[in-house]
């Protein structure tokens, strides 16, 4: 996934200390990665030791850290020039390229091994797949190809639940393909929401963004279309064995809300946009950030619920 942050920094200089590296990793990105694998092993079906489960998540993180790493190693030239990221730790000058590619080479080596050693060897592969999709597929070819980047690249985001269920079961299943869905539908209307008022940067740095390539009228049309694809998806999960009343409930309040802003989106020009600072496209990409947290933390909670007869159909 990408950083979400759309705080515009000024670079420094200086030497490079433990939160530089942490920086490396994403750590915005990571919180999301860790908790949908949670709830991917957490909501499968068995008993997983409560320290292979910690070990699970632990690598999957480290992982997702490296896929982060890397990709920073890549977009070194385009961070540079993009007010959002100019303060990373490469193009601040805090830590060189080929010291972020090793550190990112050696994460993702250690996170895939130790994985497949402590779950299995399925888990394990499907997280270097992950980490070779998001780095490769994604930052090298995908992000500055073309503008469809978002929501082929959206995959790489849209694993890790699914790695969490791999590694607890060992295997695929319909439930693991829906969270992975979920994730994979919601990216589109996310990032496209954050380029409608950031859409400068992505000009500067040249990357085919859909408001770039095909302007912002249809970037509104996309998320409008993206969003009545991503809760009709969302709450049919609910009648599923991944849902339950809980998660029935937030998904029919969430995406209620979340269609409401795309409607707002798509019914707005540019000139009423530009006055009032893109305050609906704001409002719907800070709701987003609550979206994916709340849909996974309500089937979290129906799984905990499902023994006592509360959760769960």
């Amino acid at each position: 996934m990408s950083d979400a942050s759309v705080t515009a920094s000024t670079p420094q200089t200086g030497e490079a200390g433990f939160g530089d590296y942490f920086a490396l990793l994403k750590p915005r990105v990571m919180t999301l990665v860790v908790f949908t694998a949670f709830v991917g092993l957490y909501a499968a079906p068995g008993a997983v030791h409560p320290v292979v489960g910690f070990a699970a998540i632990l690598f999957i993180a480290v992982g997702g850290g490296a896929s982060g790493a890397l990709n920073m190693w890549w977009d070194a030239d385009i961070d540079r020039v993009m007010k959002r990221t100019r303060n990373r730790p490469i193009p601040s000058g805090r830590i060189t390229e080929s010291e972020a590619f090793g550190f990112g080479m050696a994460l993702a080596g250690f996170a895939v091994v130790m994985l497949a050693l402590a779950t299995n060897l399925l888990a394990g592969a499907l997280l270097a797949f992950t980490i070779f999709f998001y780095v490769v597929i994604y930052s090298m070819w995908l992000k500055r190809w073309t503008p469809q980047n978002i929501v082929i690249g959206g995959a790489a985001g849209a694993f890790p639940p699914m790695i969490g269920w791999v590694a607890a079961t060992g295997s695929f299943s319909l439930e693991s393909v829906l969270m992975f869905a979920l994730i994979f539908m919601w990216t589109p209307p996310h990032f496209w929401a954050l380029a409608l008022f950031m859409r400068s940067d992505y000009d500067d740095a040249g990357v085919p963004m859909l408001t770039v390539t095909h302007g912002r009228r249809v970037t509104r049309v996309h998320i409008l279309v993206y969003t009545v694809l991503l809760a009709a998806l969302a709450i049919g999960a609910g009648f599923t064995s991944i849902g339950g009343p809980v998660y029935l409930a937030v998904a029919v309040v969430l995406n209620a809300l979340f269609l409401k802003g795309a409607w707002a989106i798509w019914r707005r020009d540019e000139s009423a946009a530009e006055a009032d600072n893109y305050k609906a496209e704001r409002s719907f990409f800070k709701l987003s950030l609550l979206y994916l947290f709340a849909h996974f933390g309500a089937i979290a909670l129906d799984t905990a619920m499902a023994p006592l007869g509360l959760g769960g159909w």
